[in-house]
């Protein structure tokens, strides 16, 4: 068994024609850019690419395999140097058991399934070029269609206030929403770590994984896991979801709750932190107040589970700490090789020969989850002290 490090959740800012595919996305986030970014530079092993409908998106993508760099797997995946992509999407569910909007993650082993569940979604959603659609239809209709056509299926970032399954999707159990046999993994989010998600019984069964999200190329790998795997394509990866024949998720890597933009009640006006059942700001007498997920979660507990977890390793993406900045990142980089090297594997002596003592110190700090941080809330990230 070999381990990878893998990051599922990654968008296209920009297809190969230069029009939008996620909107809020970087416009240096095209695929050729992401493949490079994640195999030169991240070090990352395995990464999912959520906006795959787009009919664009799988243009370049069949041009890289024709020109012969990029190769499909038959096992699944789209192989780039020492790289899988796998191909993945983003929908937004809101049909009449929803109470609010929920966004849910797709996967398809090989670009004919993605091609077919592109027409099949034509006629049921307004634009399938764009990233986060509204889908016309509910959502155990898609999860019927993903298990039918060998998918994986996976609700995103569950517990952030806005499009999620406990933020807004559901008053109290996913069962409102969606069938519990035909959930493949629980995707955690940037404000929620295994100990709060483990406060929520209905999720013992599910395995947790920790992804970027990306919307810029600097974001991929903000979090990420460590698999056990024989090897890099899709079934390989379903096997691990399901924790059989030894493949399964070592170690989930991500950002301290507390770094979170939604993880305290704030004023969305001011930011102030608020309590759960305040109707108006103390500070600026606004009356719209973001719950945290942290309150959520409190809200929807129930027992605690005795499920042994992977370890959950509190980081924050390496250009994020005090003292890397460009230039350091770079130096750090051509010295080592990929940002996986740096967080991972080299020492802090080896590191002093390139970058400050103070920035080698706060690297351990950060592998040891010893960072001292401020919280987000109300669309704000946390803060490193």
């Amino acid at each position: 068994m070999n381990t990878f490090f893998v990051d599922l959740h990654i968008h296209i800012g920009r297809d190969w024609n230069g029009k939008p595919v996620k909107i809020t996305g970087s416009k240096s986030l095209t695929l050729s850019n992401i493949f490079k970014e994640a195999a030169n530079r991240k070090g990352l092993d395995m990464i999912g690419v959520i906006d795959a409908q787009a009919p664009a998106v799988q243009e370049e993508m069949m041009d890289l395999i024709d020109r012969g760099q990029a190769v499909e797997l038959k096992e699944g995946g789209i192989r780039y140097k020492d790289t899988v992509l796998l191909l993945g999407s983003e929908i937004e569910v809101y049909d009449a058991a929803c109470s609010g909007p929920i966004h849910v993650l797709c996967y398809f082993p090989t670009m004919n399934r993605m091609r077919a569940f592109t027409a099949w979604l034509s006629q049921k959603m307004k634009n399938v070029n764009l990233s986060s659609q509204r889908f016309y239809g509910t959502a155990r209709e898609l999860q019927q269609y993903v298990k039918e056509h060998d998918g994986i299926f996976i609700p995103a970032h569950v517990f952030t206030p806005f499009k999620s399954l406990y933020g807004k999707g559901v008053k109290e159990t996913l069962r409102e929403v969606l069938d519990p046999d035909k959930i493949d993994a629980i995707e955690l989010g940037l404000s929620a770590d295994t100990d709060m998600a483990d406060l929520i019984g209905e999720l013992e069964p599910y395995t947790y994984v920790t992804n970027s999200d990306a919307h810029s190329l600097g974001k991929l790998a903000r979090e990420y896991q460590r698999m056990a795997l024989k090897a890099l394509n899709f079934e390989e990866l379903r096997l691990a979801l399901h924790h059989q024949q030894g493949r399964k998720v070592l170690t989930n890597y991500g950002m301290s709750p507390t770094m979170g933009k939604y993880h305290q009640t704030v004023c969305a006006k001011c930011l102030s932190p608020a309590e759960v059942s305040a109707t108006q700001c103390e500070e600026c007498g606004s009356k719209k107040i973001v719950k945290g997920v942290k309150d959520r979660v409190e809200e929807l507990k129930s027992s605690s589970q005795k499920k042994e977890r992977p370890p959950y390793i509190y980081q924050v993406p390496l250009s994020s700490l005090p003292g890397v900045g460009m230039r350091t990142y770079e130096k750090l980089i051509d010295a080592f090789g990929t940002e996986m090297a740096v967080i991972h594997e080299v020492s802090q002596e080896e590191l002093t020969t390139v970058i400050p003592e103070q920035v080698a110190e706060r690297i351990t700090a950060m592998r040891k989850g010893t960072l001292t941080i401020q919280a987000g809330g109300g669309g704000r990230y946390g803060r490193i002290q």
